[in-house]
């Protein structure tokens, strides 16, 4: 029987845990990279086939830079109750620490967390040993999305959660110093599989669109199916008070990932996101391991979206930026929330840089054969511009023959540096660099 596309080449999982020091460097680490990058994704347990791709266990894989040296890398399964073996339902309902925690790892509060959006966050430390399921002290009742939105001026981290059950979507808010402070519920239409998100400066901006909870899949795989009948809408909400969401009825699509969103001079909210079409959608779901027939061919594939949102007439505007298959947007995340000029995202065998303000892109080709991972923005020390800095990531080989940390140069995508890794990294979701000098 063949093996699954989430089982083989760049996507098969690594069946143990392993250790490199002092690790070769191919050109020269900016000295000032002083920190680690933590990337987090699935990797099933030897033998084990979880029946998608976004449902295997997670496992860390982190970089240790100082001084232009790559001091070591190591990989470590997050040790959560569902690794043990405990089961996400029971008689009592969900157990939200019987979850993968397979999609993310970001600090804040000086705490470091692995995520996924249908449980509770597990806290690792700086060596990407598991301390725990972490519950804000009890405050967090719901499950936490993977992606957590820190504003940059605040410190302020806005989160939800999101279920298959009521409530169906519950917003958080979370004090710099890490106090969960807010918690309400925000009624949607029903069991919305909700990614991410996003703020701007004052407000928040809800994606509730066609891909919901069927618990006829439930046991296979991921439990969500494209539904037609279910309206895409965009809202938009303000931070704080208890004003009502403001939704914005939209084309029917899914989004993933959000690249930001921002407010102009005229209250209008633009956001920014790739955006699947329902064939789109439904062939990347049948691919990676989900349930039901997927379209023949794929010619509605995801692509950088904007919305402009004008909460005054109840206007939206929708347009492509761009026509290529793109995934993984990021953006430098001093600005989240805010006028961003610059993008990065994932394309075929490399990275592209769009810049919105002239319309222009250019591109990274890692070379045939090659798969990168999401590009995270690192400033330079004493940036002067907004693409002044570094993109991290990782790329590997789509024949599953090896994997190197990669360093480029921002301002230009070009090769700064590579670090051999000592064990092969399998493709992956999301990763956050933790700088020595922040907590």
């Amino acid at each position: 029987m063949t093996a699954p596309l989430y089982l083989t080449g760049h996507l098969a999982p690594v069946t143990h845990e392993t250790e490199g020091r002092d690790l070769p460097v191919e050109g020269a680490l900016p000295p000032e990279l002083n920190g680690r990058y933590f990337r987090n994704g699935p990797n099933p347990r030897p033998g084990e086939d979880p029946g998608h791709w976004f449902t295997g266990d997670g496992m860390l894989h982190g970089v240790r830079l100082q001084g232009g040296r790559a001091l070591w890398y190591r990989n470590r399964w997050v040790r959560t109750a569902a690794l043990a073996g405990a089961a996400f339902l029971g008689p009592e309902g969900p157990d939200l620490r019987a979850v993968t925690a397979n999609t993310n790892v970001v600090r804040h509060a000086g705490r470091i967390l692995a995520l996924v959006e249908n449980g509770l966050p597990y806290q690792v430390d700086d060596r990407l040993e598991t301390l725990g399921a972490y519950d804000f002290g009890g405050r967090l009742t719901t499950a936490m999305t993977a992606h957590p939105k820190e504003d940059p001026v605040t410190g302020e981290l806005h989160f939800f959660g999101y279920s298959a059950l009521p409530p169906f979507l519950t917003y958080h808010r979370a004090a710099a110093d890490g106090t969960l402070v807010e918690s309400r519920e925000i009624p949607v239409g029903g069991p919305t599989m909700m990614h991410d998100f996003a703020i701007t400066e004052h407000h928040v901006v809800w994606l509730d669109l066609p891909v919901v909870f069927d618990p006829a899949r439930l046991g296979r795989g991921m439990p969500y199916r494209w539904d037609d009948g279910y309206a895409a809408r965009i809202g938009v909400m303000a931070q704080h008070g208890a004003s009502p969401v403001r939704w914005f009825e939209v084309e029917p699509g899914y989004v993933f990932h959000v690249g930001n969103a921002r407010e102009d001079a005229a209250g209008r909210i633009l956001l920014d996101a790739v955006r699947y079409g329902r064939d789109g959608f439904l062939y990347s779901w049948e691919r990676i391991g989900g349930a039901g027939a997927a379209p023949s061919g794929a010619a509605d594939q995801p692509r950088l979206h904007q919305w402009t949102l004008d909460p005054r007439t109840g206007r939206v505007v929708e347009q492509p930026l761009d026509d290529r298959s793109v995934e993984f947007p990021t953006i430098n995340e001093t600005l989240v929330g805010r006028s961003s000029r610059y993008r990065y995202a994932v394309a075929g065998d490399g990275l592209v840089k769009y810049d919105l303000r002239t319309g222009a892109s250019s591109g990274y080709d890692a070379g045939p054969g090659q798969a990168p991972g999401e590009a995270v923005f690192v400033p330079a020390a004493g940036a002067r511009a907004e693409d002044d800095g570094w993109l991290l990531t990782i790329v590997s080989d789509r024949e599953g023959r090896g994997s190197a940390f990669t360093v480029l140069d921002a301002s230009d995508l070009t090769l700064v540096a590579t670090v051999p890794l000592p064990q092969r990294v399998p493709a992956g979701f999301h990763g956050n660099w933790l700088p020595d000098d922040r907590s």
